[in-house]
């Protein structure tokens, strides 16, 4: 994941929403993806996935939160094709068994939560 300045579980603005996100984020299972959308109600955040979006992206470099299992609603990768974090991206789905067909991922097979 490219280099991120702020927004890891030490900031603490917001600590009641991110720690909602981080304990979501934390409990996707690998092998699953889920949805902006669909974490963002998994923590309690109603229709924030441009949120959950931005919060993603500022996650520090080197974070075991498994980021690399948010896709979009209709389970493509989100991030510029072809660059460091969508290959980092799709070789850590890759290595949990996760299939992408051209930049996509079928959310019926590995769609969480069920």
């Amino acid at each position: 994941m490219p280099e991120r300045r702020t927004g890891g579980p030490e900031d603490s603005r917001g600590a009641g929403p991110r720690e909602a996100f981080f304990a979501a984020l934390a409990a996707i299972p690998a092998g699953r993806v889920t949805s902006y959308g669909a974490l963002a109600r998994l923590a309690g955040m109603g229709r924030g996935a441009r949120l959950i979006g931005r919060w993603l992206g500022n996650l520090p470099n080197g974070t075991d939160l498994p980021w690399h299992r948010v896709v979009n609603s209709q389970g493509r990768l989100s991030l510029p094709a072809g660059s460091p974090a969508d290959q980092e991206q799709q070789q850590r789905l890759a290595r949990e068994g996760v299939v992408i067909d051209d930049r996509r991922i079928d959310l019926r097979r590995y769609g969480w939560p069920d």
